[in-house]
Order: C-alpha cells, then structure tokens, then sequence
C-alpha cells in the first residue's frame, strides 16, 4: 500500500517521504554508491594512505582497547584493538582492499571463461551445448565449503586458492545466462545476413552476439561482488580462505568470535562492513538490472 504524502508536506513529513522514496527504490543507488566509495572503493585503493596504523604488528601493551566513546578507549584507536593489540580500523580499511582484489581478479577471470563457453554453447549448439550444459550442471552442484576444503588441503591457503574455487564455482552462471540470451539472439535477422556475407563464426560470436549481452553481464557482475565478497569472507572465517596474518573482514569475524561477549568490537565493525558492503552491491545490481533491462526500463 503506497504512503500518500502531499507535494507540499510539512517539514515533519519530509522523514516519511524519505522512507517513501527509499521503498519505492529512488533513492538506492545513490546511498548505495556513497557506502562503496566509502567502505570498499576508496579505503581498498588508498588503504596504505588512510589506514593510521600497521594492520599486521600489534602491540600487547593496547590489546583489547575498546572502541574511543566506551570507558578505557582512546583516539588513538577509534575502533579498538584486537587480542593481539592491532587496530580494527586500520585492518578494516586494508581488508576492504583485499575484498576488492579477490572480488576483480574472480570475477574477471571467471567472466571470460563462463563467457566464452556460453557463447560456444548457444552458438553451434548439438554436442558442444549438450557438453557444456553438462559441465554448468555438476559446477552449480558443487558444494561450496567441501570444494574450498578440498583445493586448501590440495594447494594450501592463499590468494591463489580462493580465487581458483571462486572462479570454479562461478564461471557457470555467466555461462549459463550467455548461453540463454545467446539462443535468441543468433535467430535473428542480423545474423543471418552476416552469414550470408560470409562472416566467420568467431567474427558473429564476437562482434555481433556478443554486444548484445555486455549489459546482462554487467548486471551479473555487480551482483556477484556481493557473492564473492561474502564467500571469501566465509572461507577466511572457516580457515579456507585468505591465511593470516593478511588482514581480511572474514578471519576478523572469526579471531573475534570467542571474545564476542567481552571485546565485541572486534567481531563488530567487519561484520558491520561486510553486511553494508554486500547489501549495497546488490541494490546497485538491482538498479541496474532496471535501468539496463528494456523491458524493466518503461515499467
């Protein structure tokens, strides 16, 4: 049911216009960019600048300070300090760094591969779709924690780990959703007099299928930052993820959790900026699914 407000309310109805413009989706996107820029964007690319101290060496002497405005905190470390006397704002701020990294290099690499096999697969069809289908159905299948068990036992933890299962586990949706709008698309009239103008296979895949579904990967791959995000942090907290002392939002959920009760803070503010991070990427996902999609675009 719509709230109904005059255009003319009085200043003590401007907070409910607010809250209307934000149900009906008007105003996400800009409170949404506003929290990247300030929470993963611009801390994950200046975070050696802004971080105010070391995120790695502690001190035992400032362990376990709590946050500046509760009794025994201090300025000098706004958010606290961990059990090792480490500054939660500054591994914070080089967290979001290492969030931004994996979410880029996984989504990049297993856009390429999912990209490509779902344009081969929608394309020729026949085996070629019947062998890939396959390959997108066991992918989807694999559970998530025992593939990262699996490469971490087989590889070790690192960098190089989490984004292979990542990209394992996420090359498939790209695939899948090309292949889809791929299937329609080679049916119509311009690729047919392509054909008839003697273009190559790889020319049609490549020039003329392929531009057709850039907005419906770039839809994809703002809402998979949200996933990739959420997941390294699963696997860092798990112990299967990005190994210590690197400092990620994930391992400092997890070095916080047998402390919730008396040093909170810590598991706190990364879990705060991991639920802000992810709920701010899929509202931009969403308001560009609208403003890219043609048939949302009128509605």
């Amino acid at each position: 049911m719509a709230l109904a407000i005059p255009q003319q309310a009085p200043w003590y109805l401007v907070p409910l216009r607010f809250v209307r413009g934000l149900l009906q989706g008007r105003r996400f996107p800009g409170v949404a960019l506003f929290i990247l820029f300030f929470l993963l964007i611009l801390p994950g690319i200046f975070a050696g600048f802004i971080a105010p101290h070391d995120p790695i060496k502690g001190s035992l002497s400032a362990r376990l300070k709590p946050p500046m405005w509760e009794k025994g905190g201090t300025s000098t470390y706004p958010l606290g300090t961990d059990k090792v006397g480490r500054d939660v704002l500054s591994r914070i701020i080089h967290g979001a760094r290492v969030s931004l990294r994996v979410s880029l290099e996984a989504i990049i690499v297993s856009g390429v591969i999912g990209t490509t096999l779902g344009l081969l697969s929608g394309y020729f069809g026949g085996r070629i779709d019947a062998f890939i289908m396959r390959l997108v159905d066991i992918s989807l299948g694999l559970p998530i924690i025992l593939v990262a068990l699996v490469f971490v036992a087989a590889l070790g933890p690192s960098f190089g780990t989490v984004i292979a299962v990542i990209t394992v586990l996420l090359w498939a949706r790209y695939a899948r959703q090309v292949r889809g709008e791929t299937l329609s698309i080679k049916e119509r009239d311009f690729v047919a007099r392509a054909r008839v103008a003697g273009a190559s296979h790889f020319r049609i895949m490549f020039r003329y299928l392929l531009p057709n579904v850039v907005n419906s990967l770039i839809v994809l791959a703002t809402l998979q930052v949200g996933f990739v995000i959420l997941l390294e942090s699963s696997l860092s907290f798990l112990g299967a993820g990005i190994p210590r002392p690197i400092p990620a939002w994930g391992l400092m959920v997890a070095d916080g959790r047998e402390l919730i009760v008396t040093a909170w803070w810590i598991s706190m503010f990364p879990g705060l900026a991991i639920m802000l991070t992810v709920l701010a990427l899929n509202l931009v996902g969403d308001w560009l699914r609208d403003r890219l999609d043609p048939k949302l675009k009128n509605v």
